[in-house]
């Protein structure tokens, strides 16, 4: 079962074309993480899902509804986290607690204050009154005490530091282990995304590339070596991405060493120690994708 289908999805803002023809899957019980630069439309597409923004055309399914029109039942079922960790300032914990505990059947106060007792507020503590890092905490107790069967999170690791961040990726790691949840998360953080997802989507001028974490971080390669040649490598079919620092160059390619090495000689490239190197999720999105 694909808990979201995306059939040739369109959408143009201001006149300018966001999407053109976009289709993907995200089955059940996967948990893919959403990768692009700024501007690309990640939180646009967020909000398409959620049924905020209508698209110019094509078709998007969210546990089985037509995204621009679900129906209450299918709303309780996804957990939405958008980017900010907006929550009701004005209130305290316990009064978030009722709050949102009159609009979920299955909603579950001993995970709420499980994540909040950690903090070691008194519940009367207000929403207002607290770091970043603390409302996070909240909201995340509010969406994983909904059981959810879809988790949307959207730059979930915004204003976080190293602790929280890790508290979150505990969390979601627990919940992914439940049977039949599904995550779509998209993060400015990539090295916390290698730790959860098993999918990456790559979102690039309107267009989009599905394939698992394992087979991108075996299949693209990172490529490191020295030169004080005054040509520089360019991009083209082989090399996908460089980068430089002094006499050092990086380049990014899905092609073999001496293949890349052969290719870099033809671009008149000076090349002294070339080697593979280990490369991380975070180096691959910006071999692949460019840093700006």
């Amino acid at each position: 079962m694909n808990v979201i289908e995306v059939h040739n999805l369109s959408h143009h803002y201001n006149g300018k074309t966001v999407y053109q023809d976009l289709s993907f899957t995200v089955p059940q019980g996967s948990i893919c993480g959403l990768l692009g630069k700024n501007g690309q439309g990640k939180t646009t597409l967020v909000n398409i899902l959620m049924g905020f923004l209508k698209p110019s055309g094509g078709r998007c399914l969210v546990l089985g509804e037509s995204s621009h029109s679900l129906s209450p039942d299918v709303r309780k079922r996804i957990g939405l986290l958008h980017e900010g960790h907006q929550a009701y300032e004005f209130m305290t914990i316990a009064q978030t607690e009722k709050f949102y505990r009159g609009f979920y059947p299955d909603w579950n106060a001993d995970i709420f204050y499980s994540l909040v007792n950690k903090m070691g507020l008194p519940h009367r503590h207000k929403v207002g009154s607290m770091s970043c890092g603390q409302r996070s905490q909240v909201v995340l107790g509010v969406i994983m005490a909904q059981n959810p069967d879809l988790l949307i999170l959207d730059d979930y690791s915004m204003g976080l530091d190293a602790g929280y961040r890790r508290l979150f990726l505990d969390v979601l790691h627990d919940f992914a282990a439940m049977e039949g949840k599904t995550i779509f998360v998209t993060s400015h953080i990539v090295q916390d995304l290698e730790q959860l997802v098993d999918t990456i989507f790559f979102l690039d001028q309107g267009r989009i590339t599905r394939t698992g974490l394992t087979e991108f971080l075996g299949s693209f390669k990172k490529y490191v070596f020295h030169s004080n040649s005054q040509v520089v490598p360019i991009e083209d079919e082989i090399i996908k991405g460089v980068e430089r620092r002094r006499d050092q160059f990086t380049v990014y390619s899905y092609r073999d060493q001496d293949t890349v090495t052969e290719q870099l000689s033809r671009q008149g490239v000076e090349v002294r120690d070339l080697h593979r190197a280990d490369m991380t999720l975070e180096d691959g999105f910006i071999g692949l994708m460019g840093k700006y």
